[in-house]
Order: C-alpha cells, then sequence, then structure tokens
C-alpha cells in the first residue's frame, strides 16, 4: 500500500506551490499519486483546470507518482453546481470535488445534497455534519466522503467515520493540503482514519483501497 492523496491545493487558487513543485514533494514522499484540486467557481474555472490538465499532462511523462489534474467546486451556489461540475469535466478535470458543507466555513445550505445529486461528482470533500440520508445518497451514486487532515475541517471527521460507516458509504483520507508540510505519509494517514474511529482494516481501506479503487475509475 502507498500513499495516494486526492485533495490537494497548488498556487492556482490558494496553495504555497507549483503544480510541479507539488507533485514532486509528494513523490518523495512515497505517494503512488496525487490529485491537484485547486478552488475554482465561474471567474477561474476556464484558466485553472485546462492549465492543470496540462501540467499533469508533462508531469506524468517524467514522474513515478501518477499527477491527477482535478477541481473542488468552492462555494458555488446551490443551482449553479450541476452546470459547474460539467463545465469542470469538460474543461480536463478528471476528479471533481465538491467543497462540502464544513462546521468552520458558511458553505450554502443545500450544497452537500447538490454535490450528491451529480453523477460528476467524485469527492464530497468535508461534509461536516452530514446526514444519514445523506450517506446513503452517496453510497448509491457511489461518491467518496472525505476525512480530512485540513486543520477546522477535521473537527467533524468522527462524526463522518461514524454515519458513512453505519451507510456503508465509501470513506478515504486526503490533506486538502495548501503547503507542503500539511501532505502525509502513509503512516500519518493512517493516524487520522484511526482517529476519527475507525478500526485498523476500516483504517486500511480508507487509506489504501478507496482511493486506488477511485483511481481505477478515472
Amino acid at each position: 500500500m502507498r500513499r495516494i492523496d486526492l485533495h490537494t491545493h497548488s498556487l492556482l487558487s490558494d496553495g504555497e506551490l507549483l503544480p510541479s513543485e507539488l507533485a514532486r514533494r509528494a513523490e518523495r514522499l512515497g505517494h503512488e499519486a496525487i490529485a491537484i484540486t485547486d478552488h475554482v467557481d465561474l471567474s477561474n474555472i476556464d484558466l485553472v483546470v485546462p492549465r492543470l490538465a496540462k501540467v499533469a499532462g508533462e508531469l506524468n511523462r517524467y514522474l513515478e507518482a501518477r499527477v491527477v489534474p482535478g477541481a473542488e467546486l468552492t462555494h458555488v451556489p446551490v443551482k449553479s453546481m450541476q452546470r459547474l461540475v460539467k463545465l469542470a469535466r469538460r474543461l480536463g478535470a478528471e476528479l471533481v470535488l465538491v467543497h462540502g458543507e464544513t462546521i468552520v466555513e458558511p458553505v450554502h445550505e443545500g450544497t452537500n445534497d447538490a454535490a450528491l445529486a451529480c453523477s460528476d461528482v467524485d469527492i464530497l470533500a468535508h461534509p461536516g455534519f452530514l446526514t444519514p440520508e445523506q450517506a446513503d445518497k452517496a453510497r448509491e451514486a457511489d461518491i467518496y466522503l472525505e476525512l480530512t487532515s485540513r486543520r477546522g475541517h477535521c473537527i467533524a471527521n468522527g462524526w463522518v467515520a461514524r454515519i458513512a460507516m453505519e451507510s456503508r458509504a465509501k470513506l478515504l483520507v486526503n490533506t486538502d493540503a495548501h503547503s507542503p508540510e500539511e501532505l502525509l505519509t502513509l503512516e500519518e494517514a493512517m493516524r487520522v482514519a484511526k482517529g476519527a474511529g475507525l478500526g485498523e482494516e476500516a483504517a486500511a481501506k480508507a487509506v489504501g483501497e478507496n482511493p486506488k479503487q477511485l483511481l481505477r475509475r478515472l
């Protein structure tokens, strides 16, 4: 099992590093794959996503770690969600995340439900106090729910893990890294999963099997 992180940010949004350096640092930490999923809305989606797709194509010629170009739809109006998700995909996002209703930011109410209604969404990131009904929708739509090491967002990890396990929805562990020191080793990611209340087998599934399964789907 090697580390797979499917939620990070470069300086194309609010991260600190160029995509190339972010990918290289992940490679040195032993990552099998890293997704660069910069924040987008209608103001920048046509600039950011094609650039990530372009640099990922170049990096994948030379790096051992796979670089996945993605997008995180962030604070977009609920009624714009489906249109922007489809646009991100058309522009070259192999992985589409929606910035969920984290408990530390004023995300539009209804964002979780709107994301779970979009067939092109892959991950509902840091969904906060999601409901059992939403977890059921995630399972039915094959949308992954995120446990995160990101400060603030991680407060709800225990809740997300419990609700997801009860609904048999798929979990994975991401960093939402904005700086190099926020990337995690495999062992650190396992601690995040266990800290959320998962047992050894469930933690290994969230850190290893589930993200690898999602990569194969892309």
